[in-house]
């Protein structure tokens, strides 16, 4: 029996294993992941919120290919090192936007009309909850959030949780995870950081490649916009990023 489109499906099989590759380079155990993603998603099954219930988070899902892919959207993944003057020229164009976690901070230094428009085109964000004001805005005005969860971010996770349960208008969510099993109510397309598992998660939701963009993509410098880092450690995750990427065949 074939899977339903919205059971978000890697759009190849090495973005998952290669999961396995980075557990073992930065020596971290799968089960603080298969923890945290088991625990994120029995907080929010539990919250009361209804928008969060499964069924509505497969309807955000579907939401969001009707939104994209049937209206044959093209897309712009913006990453950490985005910049204002490529966010202006990209909103001249009738793109949608996908923001990799603090990203979204990049609209801030828009005038407020173009920043508006930008949150406008928004079509989610992709966010472990370590981006700071940028993640927390998105949050505050309801804009629909991939969360993901892994070993070391429950904390985050969990303080963003309450941030948009406090929201006049709490945002959809959409959770995913990095371990090897099938987690129900979770999705796994793959992926390490958030600005590659943004490209994931659009090739899973059926966006074609040629639709696209990357902006604010580096592997070679850490963005303004990574939020809460460590330089060192950020910039050898960037060089997986970048392998991710070159998996997927996606220019950068």
């Amino acid at each position: 029996m074939s899977r339903p489109p919205t059971d978000l499906l890697p759009h190849i099989k090495e973005v998952v294993t290669i999961q396995d590759e980075f557990r073992t380079h930065f020596e971290w155990g799968l089960d603080h992941d298969q923890l945290s993603a088991k625990e994120l998603i029995s907080i929010v099954e539990d919250s009361g919120i209804d928008l969060w219930s499964r069924p509505n988070r497969a309807a955000t899902v579907a939401n969001i290919q009707r939104r994209a892919v049937l209206r044959e959207q093209n897309v712009a993944i913006l990453g950490a090192a985005i910049d204002v003057e490529e966010l202006i020229q990209i909103l001249e164009t009738p793109t949608l936007l996908i923001v990799a976690d603090g990203a979204a901070g990049v609209f801030s230094l828009l005038p407020d009309t173009s920043a508006e428009r930008a949150w406008s085109r928004l079509l989610f964000m992709v966010s472990d909850a370590d981006g700071g004001d940028g993640t927390i805005q998105a949050a505050r005005r309801g804009k629909t959030i991939f969360l993901h969860a892994h070993g070391d971010n429950r904390e985050d996770w969990k303080k963003l949780l309450d941030i948009s349960i406090e929201a006049s208008s709490p945002p959809p969510l959409v959770l995913t995870h990095q371990t090897p099993e099938e987690i129900p109510g979770m999705h796994n397309p793959g992926g390490f950081t958030d600005g590659d598992r943004a490209a994931c998660i659009a090739l899973s939701l059926g966006i074609p490649i040629d639709r696209i963009t990357l902006l604010g993509t580096n592997t070679e410098e850490v963005g303004r916009w990574s939020g809460t880092t460590v330089r060192s450690t950020k910039l050898e995750k960037l060089k997986w990023m970048g392998r991710i990427l070159r998996l997927l065949k996606l220019d950068f």
